[in-house]
């Protein structure tokens, strides 16, 4: 027992929160996608309908909050046990701006090695550091959109409501270009997501 548990990396908690993260953003961003088209901040700019979940505006609208409630929950999860398990600290730092560049460089020209999974590079680093950051953004500006007269100070943090809704579709726009260069790397280097689903 105790072998196996020396060569687990992704420990369950880990893989829980982040495929129930997957699941709420995934909604969250299609749902937001109707929203958004019921009243687009550019108006020369909608979503398809065949990407958009809720149908109509208040569909779209329960999908978003029911939603919203999860990745929530699963947020505050996620960093709290980062932060008791010494996990935050161990694989996110250190972490300096010229590694980021070295280990940037080194991924354009294909010479940044994959070998041992246990470890981020600076670039992973930088990038899961910088999602925590918008997620955190997402929320606030949600909350800012949603609870804009009960909440003045984050509203007028947020520049105002129009302002916040655009950093709130900004901050979606980030976490969907996320999503796809994450899912690019998964099938560069398979064996991340069966790291993901067994652990080990």
């Amino acid at each position: 027992m105790q072998g196996r548990s020396l060569h687990t990396v992704q420990p369950l908690w880990l893989r829980i929160t982040h495929w129930l993260n997957a699941f709420a953003v995934l909604i969250m961003v299609t749902s937001g996608w109707q929203i958004y088209n019921a009243s687009p901040i550019f108006k020369s700019f909608t979503f398809s309908p065949a990407i958009t979940l809720g149908g109509w505006l208040g569909g779209a609208l329960q999908w978003h909050f029911a939603a919203m409630w999860l990745l929530v929950a699963n947020f505050i999860v996620y960093l709290v046990m980062n932060v008791i398990t010494g996990r935050f600290r161990r694989r996110m730092f250190p972490l300096s701006i010229k590694r980021i560049f070295t280990d940037a460089f080194a991924a354009l020209r294909g010479k940044l090695g994959h070998d041992d999974l246990t470890h981020y590079n600076a670039v992973q680093k930088f990038a899961y550091l910088a999602v925590i950051a918008d997620i955190s953004i997402v929320i606030l500006s949600g909350l800012a959109v949603w609870k804009s007269v009960q909440c003045p100070l984050l509203r007028t943090l947020m520049g105002g409501y129009d302002d916040a809704r655009i950093v709130h579709f900004f901050g979606m726009s980030f976490l969907v270009a996320f999503f796809v260069v994450h899912v690019a790397m998964v099938a560069l280097v398979p064996r991340s997501l069966v790291l993901m689903i067994r652990g080990r």
